[in-house]
This record gives structure tokens, sequence and C-alpha cells, in this order.
């Protein structure tokens, strides 16, 4: 690790860059003397202008979409449009308070319950669903409401259900948010496509089974051309498609998943529709319901009678509460933005150019890297550095190599199918200019790999923290620079 520059190897004695006005009540008014310091804080001293470049350049070190590259396959980091901010910032969204919901105050939120109601309307029409909520506040969170609703429907006929099925090859939230409502999980191998086994999968389906969980196109970025017999199998047993909408980008305006079958759907739309996503939020995950699921939707709800929006009340079946308000709403108003700015045409040619770019990628890269499924793409390609081991060389050094050159490392060791896997999403938004780029810089890691192994070790050489102890770093982790 690499020492940082602290706020108090600036400090200087006597320098200030503010004067505070003189104490005005009693030292210990209110906080009894036991509270009070006995001696002053330690508190560094420095002009202003030292502070403010200070925090400037540490934020100088931060990798960002606004200056880098992103390519993390399966989490979608796209260039988020100033546009979509301003609006989500404007004073009549960004002003109201939350309980104005919950004190039942419609007349004075009417343009925000419209574009909830709006929001709710074109992700019906994207997506082929029959209704939809915006309650839940992460894409995890509507996977469980996606599933406790599933679990709702199988009860309300008098049968709860065993099992859930997921692919080798799912997102790792999928068999987790099947186990938290209660649900064994059944996990079918992956075939020579890359594809869920579809004769392993048969001989699994039965009456047992609540729901069949997949992500289309799937974690490798391959469209599993078997997915309506998929859909007729579950459904001939009244089991319940659920799609994982985190790769709905590949196909949006293309193929709509209520459309081959889905019965639910989660989609991220901080991912799929440019909203901020990294750092574990902000998220949303609104969910969308077939008409046989609709009834039972989250107790809470907008739509509009005559000229006016009103909120509604789930009926008897409802799941009941999972949010008091709706979702993340300034993350919801972002994809609206996208999405109205985009339109139909602008959707339907995201989805082509994020599975272009993804190709190219492939392509350019195929004869430097092993390629395990080295078939047709959707929005992101699976590499594997395996290639490189007799070189010592590993998916990690490879990912870390490329920090130092203005590129954030992609997926690594994901899915976990792929030995030493370096996952790839470019999106819709990257020019050829940085895909090549990306590309050139994997292909001279690959060269350095076979002329001097030995220096991946010694990469990121530029950054602040280099090579910590990964797993020191999760089971004790300390964000305190040491003085």
């Amino acid at each position: 690790m690499r020492t940082i520059e602290t706020i108090f190897d600036l400090s200087v004695e006597g320098r200030r860059g503010v004067k505070l006005p003189a104490l005005d009540v009693p030292v210990s008014e209110g906080l009894g003397q036991a509270l009070c310091r006995e001696t002053a804080a330690a508190l560094p001293q420095m002009s202003e202008l030292d502070v403010v470049r200070h925090y400037t350049n540490l934020s100088a070190k931060n990798f960002s979409i606004d200056k880098n590259f992103y390519p993390l396959g399966s989490c979608t980091m796209k260039y988020n449009p100033k546009i979509a901010e301003k609006i989500a910032g404007m004073e009549g969204f960004a002003a109201l308070h939350p309980h104005l919901i919950t004190n039942g105050f419609t007349e004075e939120m009417q343009g925000a319950l419209e574009s909830i109601e709006r929001l709710q309307s074109v992700l019906c029409e994207i997506t082929g669903m029959q209704a939809f909520t915006t309650t839940p506040q992460a894409g995890a969170h509507g996977e469980m409401l996606g599933i406790m609703m599933i679990d709702a429907y199988h009860r309300s006929k008098g049968h709860k259900r065993k099992y859930v099925i997921v692919p080798d090859s799912s997102h790792g939230t999928n068999p987790a948010t099947a186990a938290m409502v209660g649900y064994q999980v059944i996990t079918i191998k992956s075939d020579e496509n890359g594809m869920m086994d579809f004769e392993a999968f048969k001989a699994k389906m039965n009456d047992e089974v609540a729901a069949v969980m997949l992500t289309v196109p799937n974690t490798l970025g391959i469209y599993n051309k078997r997915i309506k017999e998929i859909c007729d199998l579950a459904h001939s047993h009244d089991a319940m498609m659920y799609y994982d909408g985190a790769n709905l980008n590949a196909i949006m305006g293309r193929v709509r998943p209520g459309d081959i079958g889905f019965d639910v759907i989660h989609l991220n739309v901080h991912k799929t529709f440019a909203t901020p996503h990294g750092g574990g939020g902000p998220g949303s995950g609104p969910v969308g319901v077939s008409r046989t699921l609709e009834p039972f939707l989250p107790d809470i709800g907008v739509a509009k009678h005559g000229e006016q929006y009103a909120l509604t009340t789930g009926g008897a079946q409802s799941v009941g509460k999972i949010s008091p308000f709706f979702g993340n709403y300034g993350i919801s108003l972002r994809a609206l933005a996208y999405i109205t700015i985009l339109g139909a045409n602008g959707i339907r040619n995201s989805a082509a150019k994020a599975v272009l770019n993804a190709n190219y990628i492939r392509v350019r890269l195929r004869e430097h890297f092993d390629i395990p499924y080295d078939t047709l793409c959707m929005h992101e390609c699976v590499l594997s550095a395996k290639t490189l081991a007799k070189e010592g060389v590993t998916a990690m050094d490879i990912a870390k190599y490329l920090l130092d050159f203005g590129f954030h490392a992609p997926t690594v060791y994901f899915p976990l199918i792929v030995k030493e896997a370096i996952m790839i999403e470019p999106t819709e938004t990257e020019s050829k200019q940085t895909i090549d780029r990306f590309c050139d810089r994997m292909i001279a890691a690959v060269k350095l790999a076979h002329e001097d192994a030995s220096q991946f070790k010694t990469y990121p050489r530029t950054l602040g923290v280099c090579r910590p102890d990964d797993t020191l770093a999760i089971k004790q982790l300390n964000v305190r620079q040491p003085l």
C-alpha cells in the first residue's frame, strides 16, 4: 500500500481558512460536563485553498464513469446522461417529502405520481408485462418480491411448493433469494453451448417446482434458443417463469420477456436505463407481472382516475407492503427521462449497439485469450485467462494491470463455471475508439505475460492502494488512512 498524503500532513500551525463566530452558549449547555472534552480536538490547521485542492486531488484518484471505461460484465456501467441528472434534481421532484405519500397528500404530488404511472406504463410496453410496481429499493429486493408473489400464488391454490430451479450460470442473488423465501434450490448444469441443459432441466421439472429463475441472455452473454420450450414445460406443471432482468439491455425493444412466457420480471433500471450504479447503490428494482400474478402486487400503487392520479391499495391477495414509498424515486425519474429521450427507435438501437460492441471485443481478442463459448454473444462476452496460467498470470493480474492504463478492471472469476473468467460488457455508450484502446491494452497484457510475467505482480503502480491482501481486506476492513 502506498502512503497517501493526508490532510494532517498539510497542517501548518496558525493557518486557518475559516473563522468561527464566538460561542454564545455555555460550553456544557444541554450536554452535561461528562460529555465535554478536556482537551481541544487535534484538527488540521489549513487555508481554504489547501483544503479544496487536497480533496479535489483525492477525488481525481477515483475511477468513475465520467473519467474511465468500465468494462464490468453483468454490472452494466454505462454513461449517465447529465440531462437525466438535471431532471431528477428539479426542485418540484427533489424537494417532495416522502411522507406526503404515507399521509395521503396526493394533490401536492400529482407530478410525481404521474411520473411513476408513466414509468410503469412504458416498462409494461418494453417487457410485455401486464402491470408494474416501483416499490422495491433495489434489484435484489425486487427479486425477493417476485418470489414472494410466486409463493403467494401457489399458496392461494392450497399448495406450498418446495423447489426453485436455477442454472449454474445464474447470478448469485437468484438461489439466495429463493432460499430466503423458503425454497430448496435445484441447480441445472450448463451444456456444451453455455445454456441450461434442457434434458437435465426436463428431468428435474415436476409439480413441486414453484418457479424457474433465468437470465436471458445469461451471464455468459448467450441467448437460450430453447427459452420458449423451457417456459412451456414449466407452465405445464403450473410453475412460474421468473426473469432476472439484469441483462435486459441486450434485448430491449427487440424481444419482450412477457411475450416469450415469463410471468414476473425485476428490472435493474439503474443499469439498463442508465442511472447511477455502483458502491451498493443507489439502485431500484421495479417488478412487472403477468395478469396471473397481478392480484399479488404490493399494497401501494398509482392509478389515474379521470385527470387525477391517486394512490391505490392492494386487494385481498396482495403480499402487503415491502416498502413504505415508491423505491428510490430519483432513480425512477432518471430511468423515465432516459427512456423518453431515446424513444422506441432509440431503445432498439441501444440494444443493437450493445450487442455489436460486445461481439467486436470477442472477435478482436479471440486469438489472444481462450473463449470458452466462442459463438455470437449478446451484450457481454466472457474470456478466460487460463491459457496464461503456464506463465503464472491470472485473471486478477490482468485486472490489476489495466488499472494503470485508465481502464477499470473487468469482472473476473464470474461466471463461476468459467475458469479464470474475464467478463466484459462495453455497453452501447462506448465508442469504437475507446473499445479499440481497451482491446489494444488487453493484447499488450498477453504479450507482456509471455515476455516477462513477473511484471504483473507489480501492477498497479500508480494508485494509492495497489495490491492489498484481498482476504484480509474482507475480514478486517479498515477504511481509515494510516497517519
